[in-house]
């Protein structure tokens, strides 16, 4: 959270430490509204826009292009592949299930610092006791060779349906539009007189 500070003139702005319960529900709310960006299915699965790229700078283009536009889907496709390489080990699933929930809360889409018992948690750190806690618990339940094919699959799964997945009219992105020309960058660019309304 940011708050103005106006002792100097300008307007600059310092953190205020919120509560650890306060940083965790922002960041539910920051990972349910990244999930909601997800584009639909049918979309998605489209058979009528697979084809054959032409060339190997079209299949680079193509990848980049659909994992902007579909990595919200792509994230899920991979985390159902690693889910189902666990599906014949409930516990497991459900404990690499709850890491991966504080990887996300506490660090992927953690917007505010990190406050306990009254102190600020810094980001090496969360990351650090993130890792940690990764590897022992991937460790002890004898998983990570499940957990890399899951995600294996997942990945593959994923750059298949980039490189076939002709992204022609499928959106246009600001980038690409401005530096065709088809948009300017700013009021500059605009024509010096407009036409007078009657």
């Amino acid at each position: 959270m940011l708050t103005p500070n106006n002792s100097s003139g300008a307007a600059t702005y310092t953190t205020i430490p919120i509560s650890s319960g306060d940083v965790l529900s922002r960041s539910f709310q920051s990972f349910t509204s990244s999930i909601s960006r997800y584009r639909p299915w049918p979309e998605f699965i489209d058979l009528g826009t697979f084809d054959f790229p032409e060339s190997i700078s079209a299949v680079l283009d193509r990848v980049k292009k659909n994992a902007r536009y579909f990595f919200v889907n792509y994230a899920i496709v991979i985390s159902i592949c690693a889910a189902l390489s666990l599906i014949g080990s409930p516990l497991s699933l459900i404990v690499v299930a709850v890491v991966c929930g504080l990887w996300s809360l506490l660090y992927f889409f953690r917007e505010d610092p990190l406050l306990v018992f009254g102190r600020v948690v810094g980001d090496r750190l969360v990351l650090t006791g993130l890792i940690v806690v990764s590897v022992i618990v991937v460790w002890s339940l004898g998983v990570a060779s499940n957990l890399l094919w899951g995600t294996a699959i997942g990945i593959a799964a994923s750059i298949v349906h980039g490189v076939f997945r002709n992204p022609q009219g499928l959106f246009l992105d600001e980038d690409e539009a401005f530096s065709d020309g088809l948009i300017s960058s700013g009021s500059s660019q605009l024509p010096a007189t407009l036409p007078q309304r009657k």
